[in-house]
């Protein structure tokens, strides 16, 4: 990859096990930011609906009825596209395998697939610690799942929309199971691999 070209790293993964956290190193190190399911959660906002899977379900469905399995990935290619002209960007949240697909179409090897991984039993005990703050969290980052909440989202993920395929075909995996500094130390070294290509 050209040294100019600008990265593209799409972080894939089940909830809870630690996309934002890495999301937010890499913010810290100059890259824009976009995260695919903002779209639901602004909507969500708009209708005046509480965060949570209740409600994020059924929009989640509605875009992807109407604009197909790369919704997600279609919708925020323009703003992508916007951010690339700024920087390397940090795509939180690609999920379906339709939109990993329309990345690697439009993007290439432009874009970087990181899976960030956790057990379920990890995943579900950090979404139900999670607590929502109206006031703090106005782009709805830290939502609270219960644990069957979760588990509905995870057999959703994997049997709807395949997202078990983007997670296989990562370029690197990150395990997030000991902590916040530990898998940072893992990003940082794919971070350093990166810039020396």
């Amino acid at each position: 990859m050209p040294k100019s070209k600008k990265k593209i790293i799409a972080l894939v993964g089940m909830p809870g096990a630690g996309k934002t956290e890495v999301a937010r190193f890499l913010i810290n190190r100059n890259f824009k930011f976009i995260r695919l399911g903002q779209l639901t959660l602004d909507e969500v906002k708009r209708r005046g609906l509480e965060p949570g899977e209740a409600s994020e379900k059924p929009i989640r469905e509605e875009l992807r009825r109407k604009h197909g399995m790369a919704a997600f990935a279609i919708l925020n290619f323009p703003k992508i596209d916007e951010l690339l002209k700024k920087g390397n960007v940090v795509v939180d949240g690609l999920y379906s395998w339709e939109e990993y697909l329309a990345f690697k179409k439009k993007y290439g090897e432009q874009v970087i697939i990181i899976a960030v991984y956790a057990s379920p039993k990890t995943r579900y005990a950090r979404l139900e610690a999670q607590q929502y703050d109206k006031a703090k969290d106005i782009n709805i980052t830290r939502r609270h799942y219960h644990k069957e909440e979760a588990q509905s989202r995870d057999r959703s993920q994997l049997e709807n929309i395949h997202t078990g395929g983007p997670i296989a075909m990562a370029d690197y995996i990150v395990v997030n199971e000991d902590g916040i500094k530990e898998l940072i130390k893992q990003v940082e070294k794919i971070r350093k691999k990166l810039d020396e290509n």
